[in-house]
């Protein structure tokens, strides 16, 4: 979270990316779908200033006095016939809003995407959420839930250089 009297994008915004510990990265904004490789891993203890954080975020900002409120969610999908994890899917959604209706929010959008493309033939499992919750005391606030990637892998092919 962050509140700043100065500004939104240099003030608010920046120091929910200091409190998420991504403030000396570069940020690439993702859309919503995890590799199948994907495993949740603790924040490391130290960024390289300039390094690229690759993310999708959750993000609301607003003024004095306002509740704001974001939030991310995620599950895995695994194959009903084999087992074998296929992805994952994530949601993101933000506003003015209590925190309680926000987590209502994101369970309703993780089952509509779910419903609408993958039930047939997966099973959602291990959905986790987090959200993020403040009552605005200065001029711009921002609360912001990150979802970042470490590192991921890339399959090269022979002859690809």
């Amino acid at each position: 979270m962050g509140s700043s009297d100065v500004d939104k994008h240099t003030g608010s915004y920046h120091l929910c990316l200091h409190d998420a510990g991504i403030d000396n990265c570069n940020i690439i904004v993702y859309s919503s779908i995890l590799p199948a490789i994907s495993n949740k891993l603790e924040k490391p203890n130290s960024i390289t200033h300039g390094e690229v954080a690759e993310c999708i975020i959750a993000e609301v900002n607003g003024g004095v006095g306002e509740v704001i409120s974001c939030g991310i969610t995620f599950g895995m999908l695994y194959d009903k016939v084999t087992g074998v994890k296929y992805g994952g899917l994530v949601c993101e959604r933000n506003g003015h809003y209590t925190e309680e209706k926000i987590k209502n929010q994101l369970g309703e959008s993780l089952k509509e995407l779910y419903t609408n493309g993958y039930s047939d033939k997966y099973d959602m499992k291990d959905v986790e959420v987090y959200t993020n919750t403040m009552h605005g005391k200065k001029l711009y606030n921002t609360a912001m839930v990150c979802l970042v990637f470490q590192s991921y892998e890339i399959e090269i092919e022979k002859g690809d250089f």
